[in-house]
């Protein structure tokens, strides 16, 4: 009886870890996205200010070429960390299929019958 306990505290904190690294991967990406609009509000200030949006052009604005390039690299990372949230959540829901079944198997093998706890005879008195 004590390790079918263990086994679904394990789960169960297995379960909470993978949640936690869902929820911390979310958060990332909402933070990268931020960053990524703040960059492009930047850079179109930038345009603004200086008047030159060709990016090919030898007077475009050094900063809006840094900050454009940063835009770039943050949205390139925010789409590999979709992808790690993706596989993430997958792992998420199948520990948690897999401790809801250990859960279940636990409690039909405590009570098989439905008479948890109780001392015999008493089960008649539902």
């Amino acid at each position: 009886m004590k390790s079918r306990e263990t086994a679904v505290r394990l789960k169960r904190r297995e379960v909470e870890e993978k949640s936690r690294k869902v929820e911390d991967l979310e958060r990332i990406i909402r933070e990268f996205d931020q960053m990524a609009a703040d960059l492009e509000r930047q850079i179109q200030l930038e345009e603004d200010r200086t008047g030159v949006r060709d990016r090919a052009h030898f007077s475009y604005s050094t900063f809006a070429k840094a900050a454009a390039q940063r835009r770039d690299n943050l949205r390139q990372s925010t789409e590999g960390l979709r992808e790690k949230l993706a596989a993430a959540v997958r792992d998420r829901d199948d520990t948690m299929e897999q401790f809801s079944r250990a859960a279940q198997q636990a409690e039909a093998r405590e009570d098989p019958r439905g008479r948890r706890d109780r001392p015999f005879g008493l089960s008649a008195l539902r």
